[in-house]
């Protein structure tokens, strides 16, 4: 659903859009009174403001002998100096107002959009994986972080400006139609054209903004991919690659842009030519109705000034009306992500878990690929305490299994089974921690060595982090840096080399204090003291646990319990290390030979 937006983009708003818009008022919800008084100070001070004409046409015309444009019945406003008073007075209510609605509705937006932000922080993190295969994550952060940018100059004042625009026309109407039907008739000959050009405009313009969205969203996800993946951009030399790609994708940008821009100035010229053209000619009219006498001196320049907030209010409508259908576009990408199913909460809480895991014919194959089979009919079962290696050539189901121990995917067919208790039924977050994970490929978090270790129990005391990591063979080189446990890893662990990045991982699963164990990998891209080293902290940290060691180098798990040889996604040998190496015809039994080749 919101992972198949970037192929195809809707060229309208759908109504689903429009209700995905009024879906976010929610957040406000919680805050509607205190937004409903915001409201109430934003018609205050609009009403205040458009008492401006009229009092500047009674000073204007304060020499005449006419009466009050403004009758405010025992306050006298054909006196100048009465006059100043009053409007002193109604600018400083003007101001009042406009302060109470300004720092208002700045609260309650804030207050929302951190609410959106959180939720929707939290929705991301509890999303099944498959939603992070489907969406790239330079997309979802541009979304997140753009998308509420856009939320927050709407809520502050676009959407004010919009409906105060709707106040003064209403005002300035009353008073033109008050003081001459036949004027205001003139002055509405115009409104319809413009009506119906500002709508074809400003759905061109809206399908344009939504575009340069959409591309701006694909081109942060370049960034950030070629960033996090700059050391491979440099060893295959793509930096040249990379830069095309990119700046083909802002120049795309920039083309939708300038487009827009020349809309929308098309349009505000087609504005200024028909709206200010007509209020002079408007004027004009109104001039000669004073010549006749229709209207006084004081009428004629409050009409005149009516008139502009008129004509100025009309030509702002249809750009802060763009302005919000952007917004609702934002909005219906950001209900999207709001709406898409996060991991289940229910189930049973996997208490006492003494450690057997059974896979009873289970099948799988990954939702973007279904036509491809990847686990067939899989059964084994791992008691507590045992060592269960997988091994077989790359794409044979190794990795899968550890992902579907996790429960990151469910299973197409069969079942997988904690002790008695059928996957499905358990609650994930009480499965999960019982589980750790060591991988090939650690990728740290940005700050300390302690804040990665810790991880694993963020609840841990000093004493059990600092024994974790000399399980882990950790403490001695973290010991060896100035800083110690202070040390900043960098961006993705980079300032670690291999074996120090896995020590932590362990020291981290050490802390964790699992059931099962599952390493995939784990020592496969090391030199051999690093490996010596983690193989060494590996081994300890299995002692006592269901061990489950995805391996290419059949050394590392010559003492495993069991080891299952996979094939095409079947398990096509099973037994210990001694007895498959019997089996001169075997799978396994190559393996090892080829293996062994290459290291003669």
């Amino acid at each position: 659903m919101f992972g198949n937006r970037q192929k195809k983009e809707k060229i309208e708003l759908s109504k689903d859009a429009y209700s995905k818009a009024r879906r976010f008022f929610g957040f406000i919800k919680p805050y509607r009174w205190i937004y409903f008084i915001g409201w109430l100070f934003l018609v205050l001070s609009s009403v205040t403001a458009m008492l401006f004409p009229a009092l500047m046409g009674q000073l204007l015309g304060a020499n005449s002998t006419d009466k009050p444009v403004v009758d405010m019945g025992a306050i006298d406003l054909t006196d100048i100096n009465t006059l100043l008073i009053v409007m002193l007075v109604v600018f400083g209510a003007q101001a009042l107002f406009s302060f109470f609605r300004i720092l208002i509705f700045s609260n309650v937006t804030e207050r929302a959009l951190r609410d959106l932000k959180a939720k929707s922080f939290n929705k991301l993190v509890n999303f099944p994986l498959d939603f992070f295969n489907r969406n790239k994550v330079g997309e979802l952060t541009s979304r997140i972080a753009t998308d509420i940018n856009l939320l927050q100059e709407t809520l502050n004042t676009t959407i004010a400006e919009f409906f105060r625009q709707f106040i003064t026309i209403a005002i300035a109407l009353t008073y033109i139609l008050y003081t001459s039907w036949e004027l205001a008739l003139w002055m509405l000959a115009v409104v319809p054209v413009l009506a119906i050009v500002a709508i074809l405009f400003g759905r061109y313009i809206r399908n344009l903004s939504k575009s340069a969205q959409t591309e701006s969203a694909q081109s942060n996800s370049i960034l950030e991919e070629v960033l996090t993946g700059i050391v491979n951009v440099k060893a295959f030399t793509n930096e040249g690659y990379e830069s095309n790609r990119y700046t083909t994708k802002v120049n795309r940008i920039m083309g939708v842009n300038i487009k827009s821009g020349l809309m929308r100035g098309a349009f505000v010229s087609f504005i200024i030519f028909g709206m200010f053209g007509g209020v002079a000619f408007v004027i004009w009219k109104a001039k000669g109705m004073e010549t006749d006498g229709f209207i006084t001196n004081s009428e004629f320049i409050s009409f005149i000034i009516y008139t502009i907030f008129l004509g100025t209010s009309f030509g702002s409508i249809p750009d802060l009306y763009a302005k919000i259908q952007k917004s609702i576009g934002a909005t219906e990408h950001l209900m999207d992500i709001l709406e898409e199913q996060v991991e289940p909460e229910q189930g049973i809480t996997l208490t006492d878990f003494k450690g057997k895991v059974s896979f009873d014919q289970v099948s799988f194959s990954y939702p973007q690929r279904h036509e491809i089979q990847v686990l067939d009919q899989i059964s084994f079962t791992c008691l507590p305490g045992q060592t269960t290696a997988l091994v077989g050539s790359s794409g044979a189901g190794k990795s899968t299994i550890s992902s579907l121990l996790l429960r990151f995917y469910n299973v197409d067919q069969g079942t997988i089974y904690f002790d008695d208790h059928a996957i499905n039924d358990l609650n994930l977050e009480s499965m999960r921690k019982h589980i750790a994970i060591v991988p090939q490929e650690v990728i740290l978090f940005g700050g300390t060595i302690r804040e990665n270790i810790a991880y694993g129990d963020i609840n841990a005391s000093e004493e059990e982090l600092i024994e974790a990591a000399k399980k882990a063979n950790a403490y001695d080189f973290i010991m060896s840096f100035p800083e110690k446990f202070e040390t900043l890893v960098g961006d993705r662990g980079i300032q670690l080399s291999g074996g120090q990045k896995q020590r932590v991982a362990i020291a981290r699963a050490v802390l964790k204090n699992p059931k099962i164990l599952i390493l995939d990998e784990a020592t496969s891209a090391l030199d051999s003291e690093s490996e010596r080293l983690v193989q060494d902290a590996l081994d300890k940290l299995m002692v006592g646990r269901t061990s489950f060691v995805i391996a290419h180098r059949l050394t590392t798990i010559q003492n495993a319990d069991t080891i299952l040889v996979l094939e095409h996604g079947k398990i096509v040998e099973q037994g210990t290390h001694h007895d498959l190496i019997e089996n001169t015809n075997g799978a396994y039994y190559k393996l090892n030979n080829l293996q062994g080749k290459s290291l003669t």
